[in-house]
């Protein structure tokens, strides 16, 4: 007898809530093996295809293309049935499910043999598979609509329906991200409506309440609109429907990468007591060195490279710098390896992907990583364990002909290095009114891990180096 699982949106990790259905890989009534991939996403921070954990009969998708949904909302049912060779589901372990089901729920079965026939559907329900002898499927979530196949019209979605959380039981919350928010500033969620499906509390539910509890100036009406902003798609950076509405003006949503950005640089602005110091430095050598280790048939040496190398032998001397702090045990914890994040512009936005074990690569395998990393930052092919665990950033700002900046720490990390264009500027050398090839540094601190003292002496170092690059021989 065939069973109908619910595959639901799986955490994808680093606290993301929502993700946006880019493409569906299945139709209603293919037959699906486990682990295979059955739908493309894309989350705020890369594209990523989901595996089901589950084989069978695909009996209804949830979800249009394009459309928005939270983590744990149905992406799509499969009929499962008896078991073909004892296989046990999924393997292919996402964040948020995996093999924990029971055995007897995660079943194989044989292509072409899921058998058939078509039943009379609820009202409200998804299509059943052709030729598919299965249960009906579940009703599907408020606030999403199934997706019966290639040419069947979705159902159109019902509205959302807001549900306070339980006074006594469960708050009805996945996200930890959306738990800390609110732990963080002291708010009660049991409090809140969640706009989500099934009453979900979403980001966006617990920012806007922040902005209510700190506009006590806003009428009573628009302090109830904004608590329940947000889509059932759980849309975290819609803005407030009480805002003004300029004549002639564009209104862009702030979601997927643009809106995790804007999340990210405001709580590092909230949480971080930043301080930066900058200086100049005297380039020429660094690309005079640069330019003779080229001259080989070597392997070309980039110069971000360079000051990455640079960055891990100063991080080595001043390792309070690679550093985070743990808030709520009020600690700072000194990491024991540089993950190099590195800033990069891209058609979808502002990406930082993450160099591994950067202190153990010499500047070849430094290259060769950022190519690597920056080709798929630039095709969207990151995965999201290239996009999280940096413990420090290289932001070369310089590209865009820019000569100075001060950085915004990347969040939960300490420090972020800034590095300008290098240019020819009048420069006294050795006594004597020269030109040459100038650089602005400047580094962005967490003032809490450490004093200007230690941000100075990093900060110096990096730029003796980079002014005499024989200087970073010592460390070697």
């Amino acid at each position: 007898m065939a069973q109908v699982l619910e595959f639901k949106l799986p955490d994808l990790g680093e606290g993301l809530t929502e993700a946006e259905i880019v493409r569906w890989l299945v139709q209603v009534g293919d037959v699906v093996a486990v682990d295979q991939p059955v739908v493309e996403v894309e989350t705020a921070k890369a594209m990523v295809e989901v595996p089901c954990p589950y084989g069978g009969v695909v009996t209804a998708r949830f979800g249009e293309e394009g459309a928005e949904l939270p983590v744990g909302a149905p992406l799509l049912t499969v009929a499962v049935g008896e078991p073909e060779d004892g296989t046990e589901g999924s393997g292919n372990v996402l964040v948020g499910y995996g093999t924990q089901a029971p055995a007897a729920r995660r079943r194989r079965v044989r292509a072409g043999t899921a058998a058939v026939d078509g039943q009379a559907r609820r009202p409200g329900t998804a299509d059943a598979a052709p030729h598919a002898r299965v249960a009906a499927p579940p009703p599907p979530t408020p606030g999403t609509a199934p997706v019966s196949g290639p040419t069947a019209a979705p159902a159109p979605a019902p509205p959302p329906t807001a549900t306070p959380a339980p006074v006594g039981g469960p708050v009805p919350v996945i996200s930890p991200l959306v738990r800390k928010l609110a732990r963080d500033n002291d708010l009660d969620l049991r409090q809140l409506t969640g706009s989500g499906p099934d009453g979900l509390i979403l980001r966006a539910d617990v920012e806007n309440a922040l902005r209510t509890r700190t506009a006590p100036a806003d009428t009573a009406a628009g302090q109830a609109v904004r608590t329940s902003a947000g889509t059932a798609g759980g849309q975290a950076g819609a803005a407030p429907a009480t805002a003004p509405r300029a004549e002639g003006g564009v209104r862009i949503p702030l979601k997927g990468v643009r809106g995790a950005v804007a999340d990210k640089l405001s709580r590092s602005r909230r949480e971080i007591p930043d301080a930066t110091c900058w200086v100049d430095a005297d380039a020429t050598e660094l690309m005079r060195a640069r330019t003779a280790m080229n001259a080989t048939s070597g392997p070309k040496i980039s110069l971000l490279a360079l000051l990455a190398r640079i960055c891990t032998a100063a991080l080595a001397r001043f390792p309070e710098l690679n550093s985070t702090v743990d808030t709520e045990a009020r600690e700072i914890v000194r990491l024991d390896r540089v993950h190099l994040g590195f800033a990069a512009q891209t058609d979808r936005g502002l990406v930082v992907p993450v160099v591994r074990d950067a202190h153990t690569r010499d500047a070849e395998s430094l290259t060769a990583e950022f190519a690597r990393l920056t080709e798929a930052a630039r095709t969207g092919t990151l995965t999201p364990g290239e996009l999280t665990g940096g413990t420090f950033t290289l932001n070369n700002y310089g590209v865009f002909g820019v000569d100075g900046s001060t950085p915004i720490v990347n969040h939960p990390e300490a420090a972020m290095l800034g590095v300008g264009r290098v240019v020819p500027k009048p420069w006294v050398h050795e006594g004597e009114l020269a030109v040459r090839q100038v650089v602005q540094l400047s580094l962005t601190f967490d003032h809490r891990v450490c004093d200007g003292g230690t941000a100075g002496g990093f900060l110096r170092y990096v730029a003796d180096c980079v002014e005499q690059p024989a200087v970073l021989l010592r460390t070697l």
